[in-house]
């Protein structure tokens, strides 16, 4: 019998339908039906006929004709959505899907597998599994040590020795002993009553990195939690199953409890869960129509689930690909900056650079030559001032590679720490199977991660602040040559005005447009080759202002080029095609920069016809 999960007004119910001759309008109604059955006050109607509606699947929203058949528009468990006429303005409705659903109904599952063994786990890793671009599945040492650690509970339940939150209760109560034929519940209760975040639910990307986290933390064989649950867990991972986690409720000194136990929630089959299949529901509904079980806990293993840094971590890791992304970007638009307002190269000269050796000021100040040397790519722009009297250029310019390159090295800094963060057992008591015994300590702290994204904060708002000083220079006619606010007919148009100011808060993609706005007032002139690409690909989504227009979209535009990383894919080339020719001249990299060089040399590729 074909059955049906319907969400009515924020309430989940299982339809049943005897004959799939039946229609979408009948499966509306007959929904409407048991919600005002179920309520009291009959939900505010008088009868089924008083309520008017629309019907739209939860994958997608895409909306049904009423009169169609359900064996033709719906498949069999499928999630649907009766929304009543009126209700979408009311401040109590609920829809059953995350903001920007647009997104998530483009989900497909992953073909591939990542394995977890709890001490490899990569940054990259990490948002490529929140991306949804894996599965997860555990490495045989993993299995061992997971088991290996499991017997060790076994053992202190059979011997009914008291151990802190196995055999007694949490916190204060920790010297309360529970008695064994309530340790199943024991678990239950502390995930229940720890459950109390805050605000909306994190994204849907954001939840699959907590979890995907929390496991491979598990898979390191320190937490006591049994192969079986670890399996379910990763069972439920798989399927894109993610729990309501609250955006807010994170404690820092103990760890991310509430949001680790909403986590737990939803694993148990209790609170809301979504799939790219169901929409937002009750989990329980959502676990069976993947045909998954809920968990059911044994002892310490809700502890396990629970205890951790998982949160801070898993947005720290997100935090520090973001920070990465954009300080190597902030060396081509800052490069593309200088060549606008005639700059020389002369402050990126490799013995400058040798005296005070930092690695990211060395790596930033290598990326400039490579970007704008003229011997190897030669500029008209360049050319046209190389006999000019200027010296030097202003802090803005010519201290990128110091001002950037301590970012660069700030960002390699915190990703250690974040790095080491992933991969480390972070629960209270730990489990040691060498020694068969558990002890108490303080790993669920998050003073590590927490602190150095204060840090990391710090860093990219650096970036931000010289960026701001650029784009000044850039609109200011006094110190650019260019016309006032890098538009024509000032007065009568405003061009970069109140865009700089916005800079002056927000967003690195306002200098690549002036940058790029600024070289329309030196044509036929002609940048390097790779400032060219760069310009070229911000053409291709923006074109030159002649007067002023609404500017917003053409920010965003290039805010998206720079958050999916286009213009460093459009430059990486050049730069890496001259450091292959300048060996002798390069330094060492950082971690990060070294990282995310070998990770795009596997993506980037010259084009073979070009001439370099």
């Amino acid at each position: 019998m074909p059955r049906y999960t319907v969400h009515v007004r924020g309430e989940w119910l299982a339809v049943p339908c005897q004959d799939a001759q039946l229609t979408v309008g009948w499966l509306g109604r007959e929904a409407v039906r048991r919600y005002i059955k179920n309520k009291p006050d009959n939900g505010g109607f008088t009868s089924v006929d008083d309520a008017h509606f629309l019907v739209r699947r939860c994958k997608g929203l895409g909306l049904l004709d009423n009169e169609d058949r359900l064996e033709v528009a719906l498949e069999n468990n499928e999630f649907v959505e009766v929304v009543i006429e009126g209700d979408a303005m009311s401040p109590d409705f609920i829809p059953s899907q995350p903001e920007g659903v647009y997104l998530y109904s483009k989900y497909r599952e992953p073909e591939k597998y990542i394995e977890l063994d709890g001490d490899r786990l990569t940054t990259e890793d990490l948002v490529n599994l929140g991306k949804g671009r894996y599965k997860i599945k555990l490495t045989p040492t993993a299995e061992k040590r997971v088991q290996k650690s499991r017997e060790v509970i076994d053992s202190i339940i059979k011997e009914k020795t008291v151990v802190y939150g196995i055999t007694t209760g949490f916190g204060k109560f920790a010297r309360t002993v529970i008695p064994i034929n309530k340790l199943q519940e024991l678990q239950v209760n502390l995930v229940r009553s720890h459950s109390s975040g805050v605000g909306k639910p994190l994204s849907p990307e954001r939840c699959r990195m907590l979890l995907a986290l929390r496991i491979n933390v598990l898979a390191k064989g320190y937490s006591g939690i049994s192969l079986e649950t670890l399996k379910q867990v990763i069972e439920m991972f798989n399927a894109s199953c993610l729990p309501y986690v609250p955006e807010k409720g994170t404690v820092g000194a103990s760890g991310d409890l509430a949001p680790l136990s909403h986590l737990a929630l939803g694993l148990v089959g209790e609170g809301k869960m979504w799939s790219p299949k169901s929409g937002w529901a009750d989990a329980k509904y959502v676990l069976e129509a993947h045909g998954l079980k809920p968990v059911i806990l044994k002892p310490k293993e809700g502890l396990a689930l629970i205890n951790g840094t998982q949160m801070i971590t898993s947005l720290g890791c997100e935090a520090v690909e973001r920070a990465s992304a954009i300080a190597r970007q902030a060396d081509i638009v800052a490069a593309l900056t200088l060549e606008v307002l005639k700059g020389t190269t002369k402050a990126f000269d490799t013995d400058i650079h040798a005296l005070r050796p930092h690695r990211g000021q060395i790596e930033v100040a290598f990326r400039f030559r490579s970007l704008l040397d003229s011997d190897h790519h030669p500029s008209e722009i360049a050319e046209s001032h190389r006999f000019c009297d200027r010296v030097q250029d202003a802090y803005t310019l010519r201290c990128c590679p110091q001002v950037h390159g301590v970012v660069n090295d700030t960002i390699a800094f915190v990703k250690n720490i974040i790095t080491t963060e992933l991969n480390s057992a972070t629960d209270n008591p730990m489990v040691f199977a060498n020694r068969g015994e558990t002890v108490s300590g303080g790993n669920f702290h998050g003073e590590y991660p927490a602190k150095a994204l204060d840090y990391l904060a710090i860093g990219i708002h650096e970036l931000a602040a010289i960026s701001e000083r650029r784009i000044e220079r850039l609109c200011n006619p006094s110190l650019s040559e260019l016309p006032a606010f890098l538009v024509a007919e000032g007065g009568l148009n405003s061009g970069f005005m109140i865009a700089h100011c916005t800079a002056a808060a927000l967003v690195l993609a306002i200098e690549l447009l002036a940058a790029c706005q600024g070289i329309e007032f030196l044509r036929p002139l002609k940048t390097t080759t790779p400032l060219e690409k760069v310009y070229d690909l911000v053409r291709s989504v923006v074109r030159p202002w002649i007067k002023d227009r609404f500017m917003a979209p053409d920010i965003e535009a290039a805010h998206r080029l720079l958050l999916e990383q286009k213009v460093w894919e459009v430059a990486a080339p050049y730069i890496e095609k001259y450091r292959m020719e300048h060996i002798p001249e390069s330094r060492p990299l950082s971690p990060t920069a070294f990282s995310l060089q070998f990770l795009h040399k596997k993506s980037t590729k010259i084009p073979e016809s070009e001439d370099l």
